[in-house]
């Protein structure tokens, strides 16, 4: 059986779609996020193990991910945020949140996870999550772009400085269905307008990030790291026909 899985953000969309994912295969996961009694519930429902914690506090994440136990293969960082506003409008306050909850939280999450993946041996993989905004550039999210862009770099420098042992790779997906995205998805016409910016003409559904996620840690991805991967309906590389 492989290590255990800890999934940051795991009762978010993509992150308890990822849990539900690997759940059948055995392999044994710690989830770990904010809400105590979805958590909870979801750990129930697929068998694993939890901790509750805010991802703003290195000291409360660490302890959460500490609780996976000693030998871990795999770290997934589900978690994110959606500001946008004009420049003119973002606050140092949206600016800190976006950069602490994104960037410095996933920083911390991998310094805390980073002892027992080196416990479990060569195999390891760690999954950040990015945007498509930080390749496209779309107005208004300047503060988002800044993090998610700050995301992609640490991933490439983690990546350099764990192989071969650990494997580091991010996800960049574009609008996906998830409770955080709910602002923007709820307006069916919204959504709409929204989904015909994208060549294959939908929104993402949250199986769609987890499913690459599961095979990024998988090893059948075991050439695969240091790369951004888009899971955007081609909306980073392609224009969408009128």
């Amino acid at each position: 059986m492989q290590g255990k899985v800890v999934i940051v953000g795991g009762t978010g969309g993509i992150g308890s779609a990822l849990a539900r994912k690997l759940a059948p295969s055995g392999r044994p996961l710690h989830l770990v996020a904010r809400d105590a009694g979805r958590l909870s519930a979801l750990a129930s429902e697929l068998g694993a193990s939890f901790a509750t914690a805010d991802v703003t506090d290195p000291a409360s994440l660490r302890s959460a991910i500490e609780a996976g136990g000693s030998s871990l293969s795999g770290l997934v960082y589900a978690v994110g945020t959606i500001t946008l506003k004009p420049v003119s409008r973002v606050a140092p306050a949206d600016a800190e949140r976006d950069f602490r909850v994104n960037a410095l939280g996933a920083l911390a999450a991998v310094q805390a996870a980073l002892p027992a993946l080196r416990a479990q041996g060569a195999g390891g993989s760690i999954v950040l999550f990015s945007t498509v905004a930080v390749q496209r550039g779309f107005p208004m999210h300047a503060s988002i772009a800044m993090a998610k862009g700050a995301v992609e770099g640490l991933t490439r420098a983690l990546a350099a400085e764990l192989a071969p042992e650990i494997r580091v790779n991010a996800i960049a997906p574009s609008l996906t269905r998830t409770p955080l995205a709910e602002g923007l998805t709820k307006n069916a016409a919204m959504a709409e307008a929204i989904a015909r910016q994208h060549p294959l003409r939908r929104l993402g559904e949250p199986e769609d990030s987890a499913s690459l996620a599961a095979f990024l840690l998988s090893p059948e991805s075991g050439w695969i790291t240091g790369q951004v991967i888009a899971v955007d309906g081609g909306r980073a590389a392609l224009e969408a026909k009128g």
